[in-house]
């Protein structure tokens, strides 16, 4: 449909310059004396614009080309993170042998990881590499998409904090972020990560000790993740994958959420008054397959991050599993379970939680 809209747009284009005489875009741009403006005698304040400006010959005499290309968005001295992780990760790519690494990052640094998955997916297609093929640690603090478009074979660890778009449109592989070391402040209390993490996400797992922003997980259509909390408008137009709340939610929770669960820990009582009843409906987690997949989801957690949290959960199972609700479509089909949204190459989760 989107090809068919801009084939139209081209046609259009091609037929309006054929009127004018002419063959391509470069031929008129800059052009002012093919403009004229149209007169408005019915609308009066039309004339209070003064377009003379707008109208005159820059360039009278045609010293300089018509098309002045703007310079690149790029700052001096700017260059991606990924370029040297591409260089590092180079033999990897190639032979598909494991590698490890390990990198400053601050918030300068954007879309880490993207490039690298651009590789992977050049090289070795969808199906990418064999789990924790490349496998990277980070400290400091991210900046913008940091994991966005990631791709199967990637791992991506994260000692800090990180800016919006965390897993944006990620495919596959699997992103931890955890809170600095000695942070003076409690992780499962603060927000880590920004807004709009997993954004179009279709694939893939993140665990987080820590809150996330506002609108988490939104348009999520097939990853897992594990966070400690989040702000308003959670799991907002999610389709699919498996969200999981250790925490506190903000208002507007599943807003337009027509696929997937989201597993939400409530112990202050207040969740049934802060989601979205318009497409979701919730229910206490009694399932003896929600139970378990639950369980290994926190228990993975547990092991990647150290979460605290997750190992205070898990020590106090009885009482606390009874206070998790679960999320999902209210569309009038069969009853959604795990195992229905779960993909197959993610469901051995339950068996790596050794």
């Amino acid at each position: 449909m989107v090809i068919h809209y801009f084939t139209f747009v081209a046609r259009e284009v091609r037929e309006h310059l054929a009127r004018l005489g002419y063959r391509s875009l470069d031929e008129v741009i800059g052009r002012t004396d093919l403009l004229q403006a149209v007169p408005l005698a019915e609308y009066p304040k039309a004339y209070a614009l003064d377009l003379k400006r707008l109208l005159a010959d820059p360039d009278p005499s045609r010293t300089r080309p018509r098309k002045r290309v703007q310079p690149r968005n790029d700052r001096p001295g700017d260059v991606p993170l990924d370029n040297r992780i591409l260089k590092d990760a180079a033999p990897s790519l190639k032979a598909g042998t494991p590698v490890q690494l390990a990198y400053r990052i601050r918030n300068e640094n954007r879309t880490v990881g993207a490039r690298v998955a651009g590789a992977i997916a050049l090289k070795h297609g969808d199906k990418g590499l064999p789990e924790n093929t490349i496998s990277i640690q980070f400290d400091g603090t991210a900046g913008q998409s940091f994991g966005a478009f990631l791709a199967n074979g990637m791992r991506l660890v994260l000692r800090g904090e990180a800016n919006d778009y965390v897993g944006k449109g990620m495919t596959g592989g699997e992103i931890v972020i955890v809170a600095p070391e000695h942070a003076a402040f409690v992780p499962s209390e603060n927000v880590i990560i920004g807004n709009t993490v997993l954004y179009g996400a279709t694939g893939g797992q993140l665990f987080v000790a820590g809150r996330a922003g506002e609108r988490f997980a939104v348009r999520n259509s097939g990853a897992i993740a594990v966070v400690e909390g989040v702000g308003n408008h959670g799991c907002e137009y999610m389709t699919g994958g498996i969200v999981v709340i250790l925490g506190e939610t903000g208002v507007n929770f599943g807003a337009g959420m027509s696929g997937g669960i989201a597993y939400v820990l409530d112990e202050a009582g207040e969740f049934s008054k802060r989601f979205n009843p318009e497409l979701v409906q919730i229910e206490r987690v009694k399932d003896a397959e929600d139970a378990e997949m639950l369980k290994s989801l926190l228990t993975k957690h547990h092991v990647l991050t150290g979460s605290k949290r997750a190992a205070e959960i898990l020590d106090g199972w009885q009482r606390c599993q009874p206070k998790f609700w679960k999320v999902f479509s209210n569309v009038p089909v069969a009853k959604t379970r795990p195992s229905d949204v779960l993909r197959r190459d993610l469901m051995p989760v339950a068996e790596r939680k050794a």
